[in-house]
């Protein structure tokens, strides 16, 4: 029995079992959260796709902002395409603000599902008592205050034999309106659906902009 073209079109780049993508521009099979997938619309205009849920024919790239921009320079989508393809030259960029949103709107979910906490002194406590997934920092926080917190964290985590997850992705301004509350500059996450939602959407965020990865020193135990 023939295929539907959307079946044939979602078989293309496929690679083993079909939980990998081949990346247009390496050739190299990876799963599909290390990959954006991009389509072209009818208007001609490649659209990127990183919920891979645009129907059509989609071509996958490795999803950082380095090989995106290579792919551009390569004239990659319009070779996978297999059609004349209007890239915007500020691709990368595009994608690294959608990948942005989708961890911000990610981390709303969490707050909306009550398992978001704020505040130096609550955070403080909570870590020495609760079991924490996650700890968030903006960008401006002071290294002191965060310091602390992260001692703390990574020193309860230990003891518990459980895995610690420092995030340092976004400023006070997108926490404070993620969360629905002012000068959000600590916050921390407690296990759940949600929770785990905003871990997949951040590790994203973090692969491809990789330079607002903060070093995070851990202490010997």
């Amino acid at each position: 029995m023939a295929r539907s073209r959307r079946a044939r079109d979602a078989d293309e780049d496929e690679a083993g079992d079909g939980s990998q993508r081949l990346c247009a521009l390496t050739r190299v099979a990876l799963p599909k959260d290390d990959l954006i997938r991009f389509v072209r619309g009818p208007d001609g205009t490649l659209y990127p796709d990183p919920g891979a849920k645009l129907p059509g024919r989609g071509v996958w790239v490795t999803a950082t902002a380095a090989k995106i921009a290579e792919a551009v320079k390569a004239k990659v989508f319009a070779r996978s395409l297999k059609a004349e393809v209007k890239v915007p030259a500020d691709l990368a960029d595009k994608v690294g603000d959608l990948l942005e949103r989708r961890a911000l709107d990610a981390l709303s979910i969490a707050n909306k599902a009550g398992l978001v906490t704020t505040g130096f002194d609550k955070l403080d406590a909570l870590v020495a008592k609760s079991p924490v997934a996650i700890l968030l920092h903006a960008r401006e926080a002071s290294p002191d205050g965060a310091g602390k917190l992260d001692r703390k964290y990574i020193a309860v985590s230990r003891a518990n034999h459980r895995d610690h997850r420092i995030v340092t992705l976004f400023t006070v301004e997108q926490m404070s309106l993620a969360i629905g509350r002012s000068n959000v500059v600590h916050a921390a996450l407690t296990q759940g659906g949600a929770t785990e939602k905003f871990l997949s959407e951040a590790g994203r965020l973090e692969r491809y902009r990789p330079a607002l990865v903060e070093e995070i020193t851990i202490p010997d135990a």
